[in-house]
């Protein structure tokens, strides 16, 4: 049978369900800045909670609070409500206004934020689904990240409700649990922005194999130090044993399991909580090269995932560098708030070395 000259072998018009490879390249770039402000407003809850500036705003509206005090009698009135709080009373009595308006900018600042992700997520999602430019097969996991930044908002007020209360301190387990999600949620994201810009899948062996899975237990370590680093923090477990790498001059703290019941002492009790962190970053020290040593000598691999590896040891050094240095100056503001930016950078290092090795 002749074909017709006019009539080509493959069209060029995708397939219904499918997006172009330039589709692809637009939706990873815009996922890409989604990241950024992800990664943005993760260093800004830290600067929120390193402030004291949290629980500055007592309610959650999240349509019309969009918009700050913009009048004497505005800013009067949420001073007012802030003093009624128990933080004020136990922890900043005597506050003025202008003190009240240094951290009510930063909680505003981090909500605000939130709104502005919402919304650079929401919008060109819409536009992307109604041009098509978004595949059937994506398009699950795209609305299951917005589910998710949903449920991130709800948990955000709910770890603050936790702090509005006699004790005026927010719940260790509802920061831990409000970071484990920001980072879950920035997880995803990257995944799906890395998944469009490099479809190509390594060619599966025993060795790769294994490498995939050594990368997965790494990335499991790297959250679940990050946790710890939230419990650290909801504790301020980090003003004590301000020495390094014996705790006050003991390998394990005496007071490491003095807390009864024996399992509050990994939420509760600061010297577990802090040598718990510690431990997992010593774990970490132990493992990274010789990953990155396998990555290296392993034939076949391509060089973006050598790459990633180096890059990962490399962001693993800087960040146990930040941790150490915050500990030993007892935390000050600027560089703890680093030490914060560095856990997303390294989670982040390790979502790649993973994805370059699926």
């Amino acid at each position: 049978m002749i074909m017709s000259p006019y009539r080509p072998l493959h069209s060029s018009v995708p397939r219904a369900g499918t997006a172009s490879a330039g589709d692809d390249r637009t939706v990873a770039a815009w996922l890409l800045v989604c990241c950024a402000l992800l990664f943005a407003i993760v260093v800004v809850g830290g600067v929120t909670r390193l402030t004291h500036s949290g629980l500055s705003i007592t309610e959650w509206r999240p349509v019309t609070g969009t918009l700050p005090p913009l009048s004497d009698a505005a800013w009067a009135d949420a001073f007012q409500r802030y003093q009624l709080t128990p933080e004020y009373h136990y922890v900043n009595r005597g506050m003025g206004l202008a003190e009240f308006k240094t951290i009510f900018w930063w909680e505003y600042f981090h909500r605000l934020l939130g709104r502005v992700i919402g919304l650079v997520f929401l919008l060109p999602l819409v536009w992307f689904m109604s041009r098509r430019m978004v595949s059937a097969k994506q398009l699950p996991k795209l609305l299951g990240i917005l589910i998710l930044g949903g449920l991130q908002g709800a948990m955000g007020w709910y770890m603050v409700k936790s702090g509005l209360v006699n004790d005026p301190r927010v719940s260790q387990l509802r920061l831990t649990a409000h970071l484990g999600l920001a980072l879950l949620i920035f997880g995803v994201t990257f995944w799906a922005a890395l998944a469009l810009r490099y479809p190509d899948r390594a060619q599966g062996n025993k060795q790769l194999r294994v490498l995939r899975c050594y990368a997965f237990g790494l990335l499991a370590l790297v959250f679940t130090m990050a946790l710890s680093g939230a419990l650290v923090a909801g504790t301020r477990a980090g003003l004590i044993y301000n020495t390094f790498p014996l705790m006050n001059g003991d390998l394990v703290p005496p007071e490491l399991l003095a807390a009864r019941p024996w399992y509050l002492n990994f939420v509760s009790n600061l010297a577990t909580v802090q040598f718990d962190h510690r431990l997992l970053a010593w774990l970490l020290l132990a493992t990274a090269p010789l990953f990155w040593w396998r990555t290296r000598r392993s034939a076949g691999l391509s060089s973006r995932a050598r790459i990633a590896s180096t890059i990962f040891l490399v962001m693993l050094g800087v960040q146990v560098t930040l941790g150490i240095s915050t500990l030993l100056l007892v935390v000050p503001v600027g560089l703890a708030a680093a030490h914060q930016a560095g856990a997303v950078l390294l989670f982040a290092a390790i979502v790649n070395g993973v994805h370059a090795l699926r």
